[in-house]
């Protein structure tokens, strides 16, 4: 979300000059990202937050399909079998109900959501030894957004540090078993989707860096560098990448953008302005490099059964046919820290001013179907 708490805000390096220079420096051969021993249980890899009241106590598949739902349970686990969130309801935008989002899930999981075949037209699963991601395309009108929409971003924290949304947690079982992870960030537009769990951590990269949450206007390909080809499915090892913003420089130093934005805070009944970045430093036009992949495989497709499921007036209604459910902007809520920058964020490659500061199917579950008729709350 744009608007942070003071406590990211001061944790960023002091400001400084050079990472527009660093973007494209040594461009034909970046270095790897040297991220030390990375380890599950490292300080900030699992989550210690309560789970949602609105979720399940542990992530499970073949749930009861409810397009009503609150549920704000999130798993990535595979190409296959990973959830987003997304608007709630109609013709709000996703920066005004960033606290209230929900989950969708690729399978009937959760309690939550279902996304509907033919919504996703590419995605590609990575698993490195920081994070997992998830980089997809679509047709997210589908699952609520508007049009045109360039998309929000949802994270652990927000302006009040209760998280967007409020009660959301996120697992995956990439490990062997499911965990509950403390640091993830989710872009989503609509015609894009990207999730990132930090999975481990190190001294080199804590979980805090690897999942920074503060450059919501950057968008998915900035912030989470991968690939992002429409019309392919795909599971890769890979690479971690460096932090979002971190450009090294060729000194053997870095150089951390920091995006621009202004706000309020109060402290005891007084109200206190800050600014984070700087309105006249350039800003990087793009990550300063996307990690190699490796072992990959490719899958035909995503698909749950079930072709479309479309949200009406009735919410015990579920359709069969090929409509779009109506959809949702996506701007940006000042919340708590009432910031005064721009408000979408983009999960397609954005821009901003900025500062520089140194340094499985649903076979299964297609015996719900015949229910869905009578007792499912529709898209």
């Amino acid at each position: 979300m744009l608007a942070k708490s003071l406590g990211a805000l001061v944790g960023l390096a002091a400001m400084a000059n050079g990472a527009a220079a660093a973007a494209s420096a040594d461009s034909a051969n970046p270095p790897k990202f040297s991220y030390g021993n990375p380890s599950p249980n490292y300080p900030g890899v699992q989550s210690t937050a309560k789970n949602g009241p609105t979720n399940p106590k542990a992530p499970q598949l073949n749930t009861p399909i409810n397009q009503q739902s609150d549920a704000r349970l999130v798993s990535i686990n595979s190409v296959t079998d990973w959830c987003t969130f997304g608007p709630p309801g109609n013709d709000q935008p996703i920066g005004n109900v960033e606290g209230e989002t929900v989950a969708y899930c690729t399978q009937p999981r959760n309690n939550a959501r279902v996304i509907p075949d033919g919504t996703i037209t590419g995605a590609h699963f990575v698993k490195t030894p920081l994070y997992v991601q998830i980089m997809a395309s679509g047709d997210f009108t589908k699952i609520g957004l508007v049009a045109g929409d360039e998309g929000g971003e949802l994270d652990p924290h927000g302006a009040t540090e209760m998280g967007n949304p409020v009660g959301g947690n996120v697992t995956s079982n990439v490990s062997g078993k499911d965990v509950f992870y403390e640091e993830w960030m989710n872009y989503i537009s609509y015609n894009q989707v990207c999730f990132r769990i930090c999975i481990a951590g190190s001294d080199q990269a804590p979980t805090s860096l690897e999942c920074q949450h503060t450059l919501d206007e950057m968008g998915c390909n900035w912030v989470m560098p991968g690939n992002y080809q429409d019309n392919m499915f795909e599971t890769c090892d890979g690479d971690a990448a460096y932090p979002p913003g971190i450009y090294p420089q060729g000194d053997g130093s870095t150089s951390t953008f920091q995006q621009f934005f202004t706000g309020q805070y109060v402290v005891d009944g007084k109200t206190m302005a800050f600014t984070n970045g700087a309105a006249d430093q350039v800003t990087p036009t793009a990550a300063y490099s996307t990690p190699a992949t490796s072992n990959c495989v490719t899958t035909d497709t995503i698909k749950n059964g079930i072709a479309s499921l479309v949200k009406s007036s009735s919410s015990s209604t579920a359709k069969a046919a090929g409509a779009t459910g109506a959809g949702m902007s996506t701007s940006k809520k000042a919340a708590a820290a009432s910031a005064t920058g721009s408000g979408s964020s983009g999960s397609s490659t954005g821009s901003s001013s900025g500062a520089l500061s140194s340094h499985q199917l649903l076979g299964p579950a297609l015996l719900f179907v015949a229910g869905l008729f009578a007792a499912v709350a529709v898209l």
